[in-house]
C-alpha cells in the first residue's frame, strides 16, 4: 500500500476501534492496563535492545546529549512507564461522569455526561515513553490513538506498540485502539492531519517547529504548546536560600525539558545579595549566564544578553537574568516574552503573591515552588500526555479528564415542546 492508503486504514481502524471503546467497563480497562504493565516488565530486554538499535542510529546522526537522554528507554525510565500504568489504573475512571442535572419548567431534567474525546492523533519527537504514557490515558478515557514518533525512536516505537497490542489482544481489546505509524516517511505526518473525518484531536509533542508544522497544515483541531520559556520571579522579599534552591532546581536538574527554568528576573533592591549566592551555584553546575547590564555588573562572569536570548527556549545549561525595578516590571517581562507555560514567584509578601497568581496568564503560576513541578503526575494526573498552552479545550498539562468532553443529555416522561 502507499503511504496514503497506510495512513488511511489506520484512521479507519481507530474510529472503528474507539466505537468500542464505550462498552467497556472500568474494571476491563483496568485490567487491559495492569496487563501492558506486565507485559513492559517481562519484555524489558527486548524493548531495551530495539532501544539500542535507535541510540546507536542516533550517536552516528549527531543528535546531541539532550536528545539522546530523552530518546534512552534506561531501567529507570521502563520503571517510571511501569509505575505510570499502575498511577493511571489508580485514578478515577472519568467516563460516564454525571454532573449539572437540573429540572427545568417544561418539567425534562437536564445535566451532562463525560464521554471520550474519540480518535486521537498524536505526533511526537524523540521519547519513546511517550508512547506508553499517552496510550495509557487515552484507553483509560476510552480513546483509540494513532502515535506518530521521530524517526529516531522508530524501533523503540514499534516494540512497545507490540508489547501493548499483546496486552489489549490478551483481554480481547480490538489491537486498532492502539497503533504506531510503522513509517518514518515525513509524508506520513501530512496524511496523518488530512484525516479530519477520522481523527477528532491532533496533540503535537516536540520542538517549535514541529508543532507550527502541525497547525499550519491540519484539517484536525489542535492542542498546542510551542515552547517552554518558564520564569522565576525573585520578589524584594524572598528568602535568600529558597530562591537559589528553586532557581538551581528549575534551571539544573533536568535543562532539557519544557518545565525546565530559563528567564530569572530578580527585583532590584535584591539582586545585589542574590546574585551572587545562585550564580555561586549556577556556575558550579556549568550554567552559562546572559544577562542584563546590572546582572553584569554584579555576575563578573556574566555574559552580555541579547534581545534574543529573552523569548528563548534554551533546553541547555544556559539561563538569561533580568534585574527588574518592581513586580509590575516582571509581569510585563513575561507578558513580552513568555509562553504560557509556568510562570514562578518567590516571595513572602502575601499581596505580591496573589498580584501574581491572579495576573499572570499561564498554564500553570506557582508561589515559592521550582518549575519543575508542572507536570501531570506531580500534579496528581498520573502520567500527561501533554501541556497544552492554548485555552481550547485544556489548559497545562493533560491527564484523562482533560481527553474527554461532556454531551448533555436529557431524562423525560413524555414532554413535548410548545
Amino acid at each position: 500500500m502507499s503511504i496514503q492508503e497506510t495512513i488511511k486504514k489506520i484512521a479507519v481502524d481507530a474510529k472503528i476501534a474507539a466505537r468500542s471503546m464505550a462498552a467497556l467497563s472500568t474494571a476491563k480497562k483496568n485490567r487491559v492496563l495492569e496487563s501492558m504493565a506486565s507485559g513492559l516488565l517481562a519484555q524489558t530486554a527486548f524493548i531495551q535492545a530495539e532501544n539500542q538499535k535507535d541510540l546507536v542510529a542516533g550517536k552516528a546522526k549527531g543528535l546531541s546529549a539532550a536528545m539522546l537522554d530523552r530518546l534512552e528507554l534506561s531501567d529507570k525510565v521502563m520503571g517510571a512507564m511501569i509505575d505510570g500504568l499502575r498511577q493511571v489504573i489508580a485514578l478515577p475512571d472519568p467516563v460516564g461522569e454525571i454532573s449539572d442535572m437540573s429540572r427545568r419548567p417544561s418539567g425534562i431534567t437536564v445535566g451532562r455526561m463525560r464521554i471520550p474525546l474519540g480518535v486521537i492523533g498524536m505526533i511526537y519527537e524523540s521519547r519513546p515513553n511517550v508512547t506508553v504514557d499517552a496510550a495509557s490515558l487515552c484507553l483509560k478515557a476510552g480513546n483509540a490513538i494513532v502515535l506518530r514518533g521521530g524517526s529516531e525512536a522508530i524501533h523503540s516505537n514499534l516494540a512497545l506498540a507490540q508489547v501493548l497490542q499483546d496486552a489489549l489482544r490478551s483481554e480481547d481489546v480490538d489491537p486498532a485502539v492502539i497503533q504506531v505509524i510503522p513509517t518514518t516517511d515525513r509524508d506520513a505526518v501530512t496524511c496523518m492531519l488530512q484525516m479530519e473525518e477520522q481523527i477528532d484531536l491532533i496533540i503535537p509533542r516536540g520542538g517549535e517547529g514541529l508543532i507550527r508544522f502541525v497547525s499550519e497544515n491540519s484539517r484536525i483541531p489542535v492542542l498546542k504548546h510551542y515552547k517552554g520559556v518558564c520564569h522565576v520571579f525573585i520578589d524584594e522579599s524572598a528568602k535568600i536560600e529558597m530562591g537559589v534552591n528553586i532557581v538551581n532546581n528549575g534551571k539544573v536538574q533536568r535543562p532539557g525539558v519544557c518545565n525546565a527554568l530559563e528567564t530569572l528576573l530578580v527585583h532590584e533592591k535584591i539582586a545585589g545579595t542574590f546574585l551572587p549566592a545562585v550564580a555561586e551555584n549556577l556556575l558550579a553546575a556549568g550554567v552559562e549566564i546572559r544577562g542584563c547590564k546590572k546582572t553584569c555588573s554584579i555576575i563578573r562572569k556574566a555574559v552580555p544578553a541579547t534581545e534574543a536570548d529573552w523569548p528563548m527556549e534554551f533546553l541547555e545549561l544556559i539561563l538569561a537574568v533580568k534585574v527588574v525595578s518592581s513586580l509590575d516590571e516582571a509581569m510585563d517581562h513575561i507578558v513580552a516574552y513568555g509562553s504560557q507555560h509556568t510562570e514562578v514567584i518567590v516571595t513572602e509578601n502575601y499581596t505580591n503573591s496573589q498580584r501574581f497568581i491572579r495576573e499572570v496568564d499561564a498554564s500553570a503560576v506557582m508561589i515559592n515552588a521550582s518549575t519543575r513541578f508542572a507536570d501531570g503526575g506531580e500534579f496528581g494526573l498520573g502520567s500527561e500526555i501533554g501541556i497544552s498552552t492554548t485555552k481550547l479545550h485544556a489548559y497545562g498539562p493533560m491527564g484523562l479528564k482533560e481527553l474527554t468532553t461532556k454531551k448533555f443529555i436529557v431524562y423525560g416522561d413524555g414532554q413535548v415542546r410548545v
